[in-house]
């Protein structure tokens, strides 16, 4: 199916634009022809049933919250209260099942790594057809998954059940928007919550293992830092405005459920004693800068990099003064970088998640949309099938290191197009004042992010400014075609 077209005044095209960053960044975005024969044929293949080491756990009242418009979904979760806490089973889509080692899509995905969003157009690392149905846990569907087990205790503790395979059947596809407002008490519950006791109940205590999990994370030190993301806004092929998109308590309970599955993953790995791919955060890059930022507010931070102590000043700040909190925490995650792919091996000292507080981590809760998730999940049913690993280090490395590279080249596609539907949105806004806080100092420029609406832009005569630092802008010229919003104090 053709990309649809997103013209803008003086024929630029937004969605080819997209495309064309794609190649510029070393991606593909097409599929390959043999990717889509290998496709066809999957299309045709018998639907998934209980099998040997396959169990049948359609009959549980699995449900899934995602995205208004998210069509890959990847897990559902179901709860149920036993003695001393909750009993969380998290369901992953199986797609190795589907997808086996070497094969057309398999060799795209490896290469891709990650599907890309680019506000315009998704550039998905799975063809369509794969990763918004025959892997996807849509509702009503028979699917065949990964369960990770645990039971979350009331302090907080987490045991583990362990991993397996089974038959599941997602009872209710809901959405972030509607079952967060209404768990923040600002919303009626939605249709299928209001028309279903069992779900609503269901629902609540899932709530309230997140509440027992994100609680014992703060204690330990996991910093809490309110996202706040750019969505645009389309009507009939044209960019109307971008607006800010904030994580609600849904998203809180789904985040706090897969940082708890992928914590459960990574130590089954290690107890088995296979190598694997870990995702780590290592301390701050810039501490000192970020120990001279809490000066600012009269907090002292430790010389030495401390998750637990980071994260009471975040809270501090949000208490403190929540409508400049966001310019704070967006600073201290520019100033912390990016996490990163590594090789773990069965011995080896991991560096840990420093964002997280956790030693052990990997991803393993979204193979549709992520490599290194499928990855994990072949290592994994390696293990429960009593087969040696599917990967030699070698191959584990070589791919983190892959995952790596194409990471940051696909924060590059996603803030340059990002960039660009920013400036036809704020097209009209030039002259226009704006508070903005410093996201970055390099060789090529200083570069803000304002924030209502959120868009980042490179500041002009910017001499004796450093990341954090929070300013009164004003925009003074946006060119779509190269992404460009320029700004001057």
């Amino acid at each position: 199916m053709p990309a649809k077209s997103f013209q803008i005044p003086g024929g630029f095209d937004l969605a080819a634009a997209a495309r064309q960053e794609m190649l510029d960044q070393g991606f593909q975005p097409d599929f390959p022809p043999e990717a889509l024969q290998q496709m066809a044929a999957l299309e045709k293949r018998a639907a998934p049933t209980v099998a040997d080491g396959v169990g049948d756990l359609r009959s549980l009242l699995w449900s899934s919250i995602d995205n208004d418009s998210s069509r890959d979904l990847d897990q559902v979760e179901v709860a149920e209260r036993v003695a001393g806490g909750i009993r969380l089973l998290i369901g992953i889509a199986d797609v190795d099942c589907d997808v086996a080692m070497g094969t057309p899509i398999d060799v795209h995905a490896a290469a891709q790594t990650t599907s890309i969003y680019t506000g315009i157009r998704t550039f998905p690392m799975l063809p369509e057809q794969l990763s918004t149905d025959l892997t996807s846990l849509n509702e009503n569907q028979d699917r065949l998954a990964l369960v990770t087990e645990m039971t979350v205790l009331a302090d907080g503790t987490v045991t583990s059940g362990g991993v397996y395979r089974a038959l599941v059947r997602n009872q209710a596809q809901l959405t972030y928007s509607s079952v967060g407002a209404w768990l923040e008490g600002t919303a009626a519950a939605p249709p299928k919550v209001a028309a279903s006791a069992e779900l609503a109940a269901q629902l609540k205590l899932q709530d309230e293992a997140a509440q027992t999990l994100y609680h014992e994370r703060q204690r330990v030190g996991a910093l809490n830092v309110d996202r706040v993301e750019a969505e645009a806004v389309i009507a009939d092929g044209v960019v109307q405005s971008i607006e800010a998109r904030q994580q609600n308590r849904a998203g809180k309970l789904i985040e706090n459920f897969m940082v708890a599955a992928n914590g459960v993953m990574a130590r089954a790995l290690t107890t088995a004693g296979v190598s694997s791919l870990r995702r780590v955060v290592k301390s701050p890059e810039r501490w000192l800068r970020i120990v001279e930022l809490a000066k600012r507010y009269n907090e002292t931070l430790p010389a030495q990099p401390d998750s637990l102590a980071l994260n009471q000043f975040l809270q501090k700040r949000k208490q403190a003064d929540p409508v400049h909190y966001p310019d704070v925490a967006l600073a201290v995650v520019k100033l912390m970088g990016p996490g990163e792919y590594e090789l773990s091996r069965p011995n080896d000292d991991t560096q840990g998640h420093f964002a997280l507080a956790t030693h052990d981590y990997t991803h393993s809760t979204a193979p549709n949309r992520r490599f290194s998730d499928t990855v994990t999940q072949r290592l994994i049913k390696g293990v429960l099938a009593r087969q040696p690993a599917p990967y030699t280090d070698d191959q584990l490395d070589a791919i983190a290191k892959n995952c790596n590279v194409k990471e940051s080249a696909a924060r590059k596609v996603e803030r340059n197009m990002n960039k660009r539907v920013a400036a036809v949105a704020l097209q009209h806004r030039v002259g226009e004042m704006f508070a903005a806080v410093v996201t970055g100092v390099t060789p090529k420029g200083t570069f803000v992010r304002i924030t209502n609406p959120p868009a980042d832009g490179i500041l002009v005569h910017a001499q004796g400014v450093d990341v954090g630092d929070q300013l009164q802008v004003k925009l003074i010229s946006t060119d779509p075609r190269r992404g460009y919003l320029d700004f001057a104090r």
